[in-house]
């Protein structure tokens, strides 16, 4: 059997970071700590990470590509509405994965101009994303709307949501999920009052064909 490649040294910075930056915050990790729990000298992070700054931006580099490839990824033969379930149970694992960046998101805009800025543009690129699908919505008769008004106002709700779903149950711990799929139910929820017949009969569709999601119909 053909062994994995080994990481190079600069992915396993990456990798060791996010993992002490979930446990520990971004504040309470240096590149010094980083280094003693990879087993390498100072210098030898240094090299390829010069600053927090530089990781950070790396780090953001492979959430972004992680998070597009949910946006953009519709598998074979499947509605946009399951496009979009799957999508936001992604994006739901996703929060958890890099959970020290979800949490601290306006520290690190605020302290990272470089990152700030990789921000923004995703945010953009997400916002046109997001219209994009609901476009499909539209277009498959799935759902329909009273006002462009209404339809703007249910996508920003949507963003707001999946981008502040752990900065709430950080602020509010007496309100933990009680099982997977907790912020799935809360977007889809924001979406069921606009469903057309044929939406309702999709999503019940693709309520039963992934039961195993512990996904509660309404």
């Amino acid at each position: 059997m053909k062994k994995p490649a080994k990481l190079k040294t600069k992915d396993r910075i990456v990798s060791v970071a996010i993992r002490m930056f979930n446990e520990f915050g971004i504040q309470g990790v240096t590149s010094r700590h980083i280094a003693g729990e990879m087993g390498i000298s100072h210098g030898n992070l240094d090299y390829h990470y010069r600053t927090k700054e530089e990781l950070l931006l790396a780090i953001y580099d492979k959430m972004r590509g992680d998070a597009s490839e949910a946006y953009t990824s519709r598998k074979p033969n499947t509605s946009s509405l399951e496009h979009f379930h799957r999508m936001v149970s992604e994006l739901e694992e996703f929060q958890y994965r890099y959970r020290f960046f979800n949490l601290d998101v306006l520290e690190i805009t605020r302290s990272f101009p470089q990152v700030k800025g990789k921000i923004q543009e995703t945010l953009l690129l997400r916002r046109q994303q997001m219209q994009g699908l609901f476009e499909d919505f539209l277009t498959d008769g799935y759902v329909g709307f009273p006002d462009e008004d209404v339809l703007e106002r249910i996508q920003q709700t949507i963003r707001i949501v999946i981008t502040f779903w752990l900065s709430r149950l950080e602020i509010l711990p007496n309100h933990q999920p009680q099982q997977k799929g907790e912020m799935v139910r809360l977007v889809w929820n924001t979406v069921l009052p606009y469903l057309t017949v044929s939406g309702r009969e999709e999503y019940e569709r693709i309520m039963q064909s992934t039961s195993s999601e512990l996904i509660d119909k309404p």
